[in-house]
């Protein structure tokens, strides 16, 4: 499924399979995640694509075929491939261990062609192994919103009191593993949205409403998934002093103007930027322990288009997957 323009449906395409390069895998692609991301490609939210595209980067496969110098795999392995596609390697950022801010780096799915397709290309470097315990349509939510939940939850360090603005795929995988550490969970869905609510409470939260109510205590740390910048300045007022409201998205609506007092207090907003390799090492192994149970609706790959229609609106219970074999 290829995006040929932005602010267009994506086209069913016939291409050569892709051989693998240099350092690179060839995978046959079972289940790609899609991802709000993935929206914020089409509508043209993030300028630089790599037109025509292939989207999607919560790619779970099976190698089939080595490029040169590739020894972590072997033909026959199931692989995750994650949203940071590669790094340099060389940047101050690489350097100091903070490889997710490279100033030359390349996305999956973005910069390069991603899962949105049956076969895909990738830096075997930039893979992970799978928990054998999850099939290939529940493993593929991990490797972004798995991800980028577990680096978000890492920032708010050691809230027990933890918000969750914006119940979708991220929340719902990242609120297992808040509770499991003995967190107090709070949802804040979108107004009207009982069945989210439902849904988080179902995942053990301890208080699900919409993001208009105030909940039942203040909190240590607020996580915002939705990519509504509005929500600023509602989980500072929500949060208590010295706490940390961490914006997860990796595009937001414009942050409306505050009152300083809402931020007085050594209140902290700080946003979270792509992976390291270490957080999917670290969480892969922390949701085998956990366990994470991800709940998804499956299209096939030829629905794509309306996959990512049901995410736009909001009606997607945990998240939508492509069944891509």
């Amino acid at each position: 499924m290829v995006l040929t323009e932005t602010g267009r449906p994506l086209h069913l395409q016939e291409r050569p399979v892709p051989s693998p390069g240099p350092g690179e895998i060839l995978l046959r692609v079972h289940a790609c995640g899609v991802c709000r991301t993935d929206l914020h490609i089409l509508d043209g939210e993030l300028t630089e694509p790599a037109l025509p595209l292939v989207p999607g980067h919560e790619i779970v496969g099976v190698v089939l075929e080595r490029g040169a110098g590739v020894t972590q795999f072997d033909a026959g392995d199931r692989v995750g491939v994650p949203w940071l596609g590669s790094t340099c390697g060389a940047c101050p950022y690489c350097i100091g261990g903070r490889e997710n801010l490279c100033d030359v780096p390349t996305f999956t799915g973005y910069t390069r062609d991603g899962g949105y397709a049956e076969h895909a290309v990738a830096d075997a470097r930039y893979c992970f192994r799978l928990p054998p315990a999850l099939d290939d349509l529940h493993a593929a939510p991990l490797l972004c919103a798995g991800l980028i939940g577990y680096r978000a939850l890492r920032m708010a360090d050691d809230a027990r009191r933890l918000g969750i603005y914006g119940f979708g795929a991220a929340a719902h995988v990242i609120a297992q593993v808040a509770v499991w550490q003995g967190r107090a969970v709070y949802a804040f869905t979108k107004p009207g949205d009982v069945a989210g609510q439902a849904f988080a409470r179902s995942l053990g939260c301890a208080w699900a409403g919409d993001s208009t109510m105030d909940g039942p205590e203040p909190l240590d740390a607020a996580l915002i998934f939705a990519p509504v910048g509005a929500l600023v300045p509602v989980a500072l007022q929500a949060t208590r002093k010295g706490g940390t409201v961490v914006c997860a998205g990796i595009h937001m609506s414009d942050i409306p103007a505050f009152p300083y007092r809402w931020l007085w207090g050594e209140r902290g907003v700080r946003s979270v930027a792509n992976l390291t390799r270490a957080d999917g090492d670290e969480f892969l192994a922390l949701a085998a322990q956990v366990p994470v149970r991800t709940t998804v609706e499956v299209f096939p790959l030829a629905q794509a288009n309306e996959a990512l229609a049901a995410l736009r609106a909001g009606v997607v219970n945990g998240a939508a997957v492509l069944d891509c074999r």
